[in-house]
């Protein structure tokens, strides 16, 4: 996937935390394929049903190395332009935290701080499944931003199911957006925090992010993290 899908997607990410890619980003080919590989146990290390946590109602599965090619593509190929403005919110923050342009760089320095886990992951809707806002956090290091890519069709294979993103900023009340991510397509969003311009410059504001209820069908996506866990 050329660079340029996802550059074309970070004007709208750095004003508003969040954007869809404008084509999709996996076909429907490796979309099915990658529904096939949920119920192979070998491909993953960890699977969450989420009612056990409290975290929802529905199911996830994180791979295990080696990561399918399809998902490792499509983390290679993002982590680049999303790096660079990685390193632009840092500095309007004013942290010192420095992105590496190479996911290789980026996942040695995960290693150091003992995250080596990979963290990639499937998830699955049945009617009534949700989860609730969270974020996506494993360890002393984390990527600023992520990925959600649609596998399954919205109002065709499922009602309901909704992306949630809700803007906690500061000394005001939160803002929430619901995002319906066509099939194939990809949600590009805040992992935890992004930096907000205002009157004085830019502020910190925390971003969470969920799903709403699927109501019918089956709701599958693919998450595409770019820190691995400890």
């Amino acid at each position: 996937m050329p660079d340029q899908v996802w550059r074309d997607t970070l004007g709208d990410v750095d004003g508003n935390g969040f954007s869809l890619t404008d084509v999709p980003v996996v076909s429907a080919q490796e979309r099915a394929e990658l529904q096939e590989i949920y119920d192979d146990d070998r491909r993953f290390r960890s699977t969450v049903v989420m009612a056990r946590h409290q975290f929802g109602e529905g199911e996830y599965r994180y791979f295990a190395n080696p990561l399918p090619p399809v998902v490792e593509r499509l983390r290679r190929d993002a982590y680049g332009p999303l790096a660079e403005l990685a390193n632009v919110w840092a500095e309007r923050l004013r942290s010192e935290t420095r992105y590496p342009a190479d996911l290789d760089e980026f996942l040695a320095v995960c290693r150091r701080a003992g995250q080596n886990r990979p963290t990639p992951l499937l998830l699955r809707y049945e009617p009534g499944g949700w989860n609730a806002l969270h974020q996506d956090l494993y360890g002393e290091v984390a990527f600023p931003l992520q990925l959600t890519v649609a596998l399954t069709e919205p109002g065709t294979d499922f009602t309901g199911g909704e992306n949630l993103l809700v803007e906690q900023r500061p000394r005001a009340q939160s803002r929430g957006s619901s995002i319906t991510i066509p099939a194939g397509h990809a949600l590009v969003f805040a992992t935890r925090d992004r930096p907000v311009r205002g009157t004085r410059g830019s502020h910190r504001t925390q971003m969470r992010h969920g799903v709403s209820t699927v109501t019918s069908g089956r709701r599958a996506t693919l998450g595409i993290i770019f820190h691995d866990a400890a």
